[in-house]
């Protein structure tokens, strides 16, 4: 009897395009943690959008990514060489900083605020 096994050809960044926009990808996360002291990152689905990662610096700043898949997304932060958090909280929460525009954006959305300038 033959073994047979269920290929998600979409999971995997297997085909050449997959495999250049993860090292793009790669390219770009290593260019933020080179210009922030190191960089952390996490990847969370974004259903058929894809996958984003967000990479939080040593010095705090923040930024993200968007991959068309989430394994090209694993595959960039592990090319990268970067350490990738499960969730977004705790004390990797907590090594962001935020500026006068994040804080007067969550306040114009949640308080009814005044909304920033275009």
């Amino acid at each position: 009897m033959a073994d047979t096994q269920q290929v998600d050809e979409a999971a995997a960044p297997a085909d050449a395009h997959g495999e250049r926009r993860a090292a793009k990808l790669a390219k770009q996360i290593g260019s933020f943690a080179a210009q922030h002291g190191g960089a952390e990152g996490q990847v969370a689905h974004l259903g058929r959008k894809g996958a984003r990662i967000v990479l939080v610096g040593e010095d705090g700043e923040w930024g993200d990514l968007v991959a068309p898949t989430y394994d090209v997304a694993v595959a960039a932060v592990t090319k990268a060489g970067i350490t990738v958090h499960e969730d977004f909280d705790g004390e990797f929460a907590a090594k962001v900083r935020t500026g006068p525009y994040e804080w007067s954006r969550m306040a114009g959305i949640q308080l009814g605020g005044r909304k920033n300038p275009a």
